[in-house]
C-alpha cells in the first residue's frame, strides 16, 4: 500500500517536483518520521561534538587575532569601524561569546579559552548547517537526499575544519542556505495557492540581509534571482514577485541589513572598506600552493594562485568514498528526473566555481560555500546505488530499512574515522590520493596549519630568550598576544618581511620560520637557514613541522642582516 501511495503522488502543475511530496522517497527509512527525527538529532550531536572538541587547542590564526582585537575594541569603546572591511554580525556574536565565556569562567571556575569562545559561534552555526541542508534538499528532492547530505556535512573532515575557524565563511553558507530554503518555500506555497507565500519571500530577503551582514557577497543574490527568473514565463506559474512585492522585498532586506550590521553607518567603516576593495589590506605578497609561491590577489586573475587550486583541494581533501560518489553523482544530479531543484544547484555551482576558479586570490576557507555541492552529489550517487541494489535484491519492509541503515552507517564510517584520526586538527586531513598523513600540510600550508602552533612556539622561546630579545616572524601581533600571556611582554616582535627591522637583528635574537608563512618577501631567509646546516628547535602539528625556531649567534645574525640589506 505504501508503494502504491508513493507512485501516485503527482507534481505541482507549474514545476517538475518543487514539492517534496512530488517524489517517491528512494530510501524507505526516510518515510518514517520518527527515524528522521532521531537521525537528525544524532547528526546534530555528532556535528556539534566534532566542531567543539578541543575548540581552543589550536592557537589563533592571524585573521582570528584581528577579530579578537575588534571584540576588545567593542567591549572597551563600543561599536567602531575597526576591522570594518568585514561586516558586524559575526564580530557581534563573538563579542557576546567571549563575554559569556569570561562570565562562566569567573562564576564556575572553568577555563574556557579565548580561542574557543571566539570560535564557538561559528562552530554552533556550522552545526546547524546540517539542519538547513536537510530542510532545503527535502524541499527540492525529498528527505532521502537531505538526510544523507546533512550527515556528511556533520562528519566530513573539511566541513568540520571550516567551522572551527573564526571567519565569516560558515555564516555565509548558513544564511545562504536559509535564503534558498525560504525562497523555494515561497515558490511551493505559491504553487499550492497559499496567499501568504510572499511572507516566505520576504523572509528570504531578511536571511540574505544576514548573509550580507556576515560578508559582503552581493553577487550571491543572483542565485535566487536567476532561479526565480527560470520560472517567470512558465504558463501555469503562480509565483510572481511583481510590483510592490519587489519593493517590499528590498526595503525589508535593507532594514534588516542595518539591524544586523549597524557599524555600516560609521564613516570609519567605509574608509576601511575602501582600503580593502583597493587591495590595500593585503598583508602578505603571496600564497604557497604545493610548494610553489604565487601572487595572492583577486585582481591578479590567472596570474595569481592557479585555477586548479580548488579542484586539487577537492581531490586531496575529500574522504575517498565521498570523492568517488561525488564524481558518480555529479551527472546524476542534473538529470531531468531530479526536477526543478537541479536548476538551483546548477546556478549555485556556477556562481561559485566560475569566479573563484579564475580570481587570483584564493584561500581554502572560501570553499565553504561550495562544499555542500560535493556532498549533495555524493548523496545522489549513494541513494541511486542503494536503491538499485535494494531493488535487485527485492528487499522490502523491515529488511530494506535495515539494509539502508547499514549502508548509511557504512558510508559515514570512513569520514568519521578520518575526522577522529585528525581531531582536533581537521584541516590537516589528506586522503590517500594526496599522499595521506605524510603529505599533510604540504598542499595548502597556510590554511592547513593556520598558525596552530603559535602558543607552543612561544612556550619554547619564552623560556630561552634573553630579556628584550627581538623575534622575527610573519605574525608579530599574534606572537605579542601569546608572549604577553606567557609573561614575556619584554620581547620585541618584528616582521620577517620588514628588511629595515631585520637589518638590526643581533646575536641572541630569534628567527621563526612558520609553515604556510613563506612569501616572496622572506624566502631568502628560509633558503639560507635551510642550507646553513643548523638544526632548529621545532613545534609540530600532527607530527608535521609547524614552526622552526632559530636562535641567532654572531655569525648567523651577521648573515641575516646581510640578506636584509642586500634584499634586491
Amino acid at each position: 500500500m505504501q508503494d502504491i501511495q508513493r507512485s501516485q503522488i503527482q507534481a505541482p502543475p507549474a514545476t517538475a517536483g518543487i514539492s517534496p511530496q512530488a517524489f517517491p522517497e528512494p530510501l524507505f527509512c526516510a518515510l518514517n518520521r520518527g527515524f528522521v527525527i532521531v537521525f537528525l538529532l544524532l547528526t546534530l550531536a555528532a556535528g556539534f561534538t566534532f566542531r567543539t572538541y578541543q575548540l581552543g587547542s589550536e592557537s589563533l590564526g592571524e585573521d582570528e587575532m584581528n577579530k579578537l582585537e575588534t571584540v576588545r575594541e567593542y567591549r572597551e569603546n563600543g561599536l567602531s569601524g575597526k576591522n570594518g572591511e568585514h561586516p558586524f554580525l559575526m564580530k557581534g556574536l563573538q563579542t557576546l561569546s567571549v563575554s559569556t565565556g569570561e562570565t562562566i569562567n569567573s562564576s564556575f571556575g572553568t577555563n574556557i579559552r579565548e580561542e574557543a569562545a571566539l570560535r564557538f559561534p561559528v562552530a554552533l552555526i556550522g552545526t546547524f548547517t546540517s539542519l538547513l541542508l536537510f530542510l532545503l534538499l527535502s524541499e527540492l528532492f525529498g528527505r532521502s537526499y537531505g538526510l544523507v547530505a546533512a550527515a556528511l556535512w556533520a562528519v566530513e573532515p573539511m566541513a568540520i575544519g571550516f567551522d572551527r575557524v573564526a571567519k565569516e565563511d560558515s555564516l555565509v553558507l548558513f544564511f545562504f542556505l536559509l535564503t534558498c530554503l525560504l525562497w523555494v518555500k515561497s515558490q511551493t506555497a505559491a504553487e499550492h495557492d497559499n496567499p501568504r507565500w510572499p511572507l516566505r519571500a520576504f523572509g528570504a530577503g531578511i536571511a540574505f540581509a544576514a548573509l550580507m551582514a556576515s560578508k559582503y557577497y552581493p553577487h550571491l543574490l543572483a542565485v535566487p534571482a536567476a532561479y526565480y527568473n527560470a520560472f517567470k514565463h512558465v504558463a501555469a506559474n503562480k509565483w510572481h514577485m511583481r510590483g510592490k512585492r519587489w519593493l517590499i522585498f528590498f526595503v525589508v532586506m535593507g532594514l534588516a541589513f542595518l539591524v544586523f550590521n549597524p557599524t555600516i553607518m560609521l564613516p570609519e567603516t567605509w574608509q576601511e572598506m575602501a582600503k580593502f576593495s583597493g587591495e590595500k589590506r593585503i598583508g602578505h605578497d603571496s600564497y604557497e600552493f604545493m610548494g610553489e609561491l604565487y601572487r595572492n590577489q583577486m585582481s591578479a586573475w590567472l596570474s595569481g594562485v592557479p585555477w586548479t587550486f580548488y579542484y586539487v583541494f577537492i581531490a586531496v581533501k575529500t574522504s575517498l568514498p565521498v570523492l568517488v560518489l561525488f564524481l558518480i553523482g555529479l551527472p546524476l544530479m542534473f538529470r531531468k528526473k531530479m526536477g526543478d531543484g537541479r536548476y538551483l544547484l546548477a546556478i549555485w555551482a556556477f556562481m561559485w566555481f566560475f569566479p573563484f576558479t579564475f580570481l587570483g586570490g584564493k584561500f581554502t576557507r572560501y570553499f565553504t560555500l561550495a562544499e555542500p555541492l560535493i556532498l549533495i552529489c555524493a548523496a545522489a550517487a549513494f541513494i541511486a546505488g542503494v536503491s538499485l541494489i535494494a531493488g535487485k535484491l527485492s528487499l522490502n519492509g523491515k529488511k530494506r530499512i535495515a539494509f539502508e541503515t547499514a549502508m548509511v552507517a557504512l558510508l559515514l564510517a570512513v569520514p568519521i574515522a578520518n575526522s577522529l584520526a585528525y581531531a582536533p586538527n581537521y584541516r590537516m586531513f589528506t586522503n590517500v590520493i594526496g599522499g595521506g598523513h605524510v603529505a599533510a600540510g604540504s598542499y595548502f600550508p597556510h590554511d592547513e596549519f593556520y598558525d596552530a602552533a603559535t602558543r607552543e612556539t612561544v612556550g619554547i622561546f619564552a623560556a630561552n630568550a634573553g630579556r628584550g630579545a627581538t623575534i622575527a616572524c610573519e605574525t608579530p601581533g599574534l606572537y605579542e598576544y601569546y608572549a604577553e600571556k606567557a609573561g614575556r611582554g619584554d620581547l620585541r616582535m618584528i616582521s620577517l618581511s620588514d628588511p629595515q627591522a631585520v637589518a638590526e637583528m643581533k646575536a641572541g635574537d630569534i628567527v621563526l620560520l612558520t609553515s604556510g608563512r613563506r612569501y616572496f618577501s622572506n624566502t631568502r631567509y628560509e633558503e639560507f637557514l635551510d642550507d646553513s646546516g643548523i638544526t632548529p628547535l621545532e613545534t609540530t602539528v600532527r607530527g608535521r613541522t609547524a614552526v622552526r625556531i632559530y636562535f641567532l649567534d654572531d655569525d648567523l645574525a651577521s648573515s641575516i642582516r646581510g640578506l636584509a640589506v642586500n634584499r634586491n
